[in-house]
């Protein structure tokens, strides 16, 4: 027992401490318990908090923050109708094409794999070959059914979507217009000793809104770029490959390398090892280096000082809790786990505290 109270003063060394510690298990406990039924309010919020940015500029330019809410508003529900109504259908439209061009793709690529035992006898035999294919047809015929299975089980849940689709917009209105009546009203159930907790809040404020922000703007920039080069050079596909590959910057390291194979196999299947080939592969190569080189030092300004490695662990543990919105928030919520580290009050050493 002695040792569990030396470790307790250690960890807990005093009331702000604990503070914090009872914020954060609260927090992580509405998110994991209630995240099924609350997920409307859960996204709102976020995305209120991400438009809260823009509405904030507006503000620092000497802008009325009703008439700031209301153009921030009206933009968010232009882009959202748009996506709705003229991005996704296209983008149906494409995944059904590329679906029905599968068992050509299928056939060229078994032509191919099947020659590979006649010019390279000592590395793979026929049988081996055999084998291959039959796996592969076993695992896409599975895929093929969980997908089939999977649309069946959203099918069901149309009508919760059509609700949320009225809920969210009225919540994300009342978070922005209330932010500080909300915000008020929070505050009263929260401890007084909380210097910590802002302390903390701070760090996580800056470094996560700037993070999400520029993620928004770098993948509607890198998805805008490669739509019109994919559309000039006569790729097919070129609304699905584009939305993939600015999407794929919400995993590091991972996601342009799955976006890549897709890009080049629809390449190569439409035009061979042609120089229209290389030419895509050449395009592609530049869009990702400029993305790398110029893009992200642009957007993101207050970089997120993370090791790789610690990404790497943060997109496995926060996407095995909560799939792709565990990916997409993992950076984030990391930032939020050194945040506290760093912060985090220790025996034997004076903390400094900026209020």
């Amino acid at each position: 027992m002695e040792i569990f109270r030396d470790w307790l003063k250690r960890v807990l060394p005093n009331a702000q401490a604990m503070s914090l510690t009872i914020l954060l298990v609260i927090g992580f406990a509405i998110i994991v318990t209630l995240s099924d039924i609350m997920l409307p309010v859960f996204a709102a919020a976020v995305l209120a908090y991400l438009l809260e940015g823009i509405v904030a500029y507006g503000e620092r330019k000497r802008m009325p923050r009703t008439p700031a809410v209301l153009v921030v508003y009206c933009g968010f529900l232009t882009f959202v109708t748009y996506v709705l109504i003229a991005l996704l259908p296209l983008l149906y439209q494409q995944a059904m094409q590329l679906f029905l061009q599968l068992p050509y793709m299928i056939n060229e690529a078994q032509k191919v794999v099947l020659q590979m035992p006649e010019r390279y006898p000592s590395f793979i035999t026929q049988d081996q070959i055999q084998e291959i294919i039959a796996a592969v047809r076993r695992d896409l015929l599975s895929y093929g059914q969980d997908m089939l299975s999977y649309s069946y089980t959203k099918l069901l849940g149309v009508a919760t979507l059509i609700v949320y689709l009225i809920l969210m917009p009225l919540l994300i209105f009342f978070f922005l217009k209330d932010k500080a009546k909300i915000m008020a009203w929070f505050g009263q159930y929260l401890p007084r000793e909380r210097n910590l907790s802002t302390t903390v809040w701070r760090e996580v404020d800056m470094q996560i809104g700037n993070y999400i922000r520029g993620k928004f703007f770098e993948i509607l920039i890198l998805g805008c770029v490669s739509y019109v080069t994919f559309s000039l050079m006569g790729l097919n596909y070129p609304a699905l490959l584009a939305v993939a590959n600015g999407l794929s910057v919400i995993i590091p390291y991972i996601g342009a390398t799955l976006v890549t194979v897709p890009v080049l196999l629809v390449a190569f299947f439409q035009w061979g090892l042609s120089h229209d080939f290389y030419y895509l592969l050449l395009a592609y190569g530049v869009i990702q280096t400029l993305d790398g080189v110029l893009l992200v030092p642009l957007l993101f300004s207050e970089a997120v000082n993370l090791h790789p490695v610690a990404i790497i662990v943060a997109i496995l543990f926060f996407g095995g809790l909560w799939g792709f919105w565990g990916v997409f928030f993992a950076i984030p919520l990391a930032t939020l786990v050194r945040a506290v580290l760093s912060a985090w009050p220790r025996t034997g050493r004076e903390t400094h505290l900026s209020y």
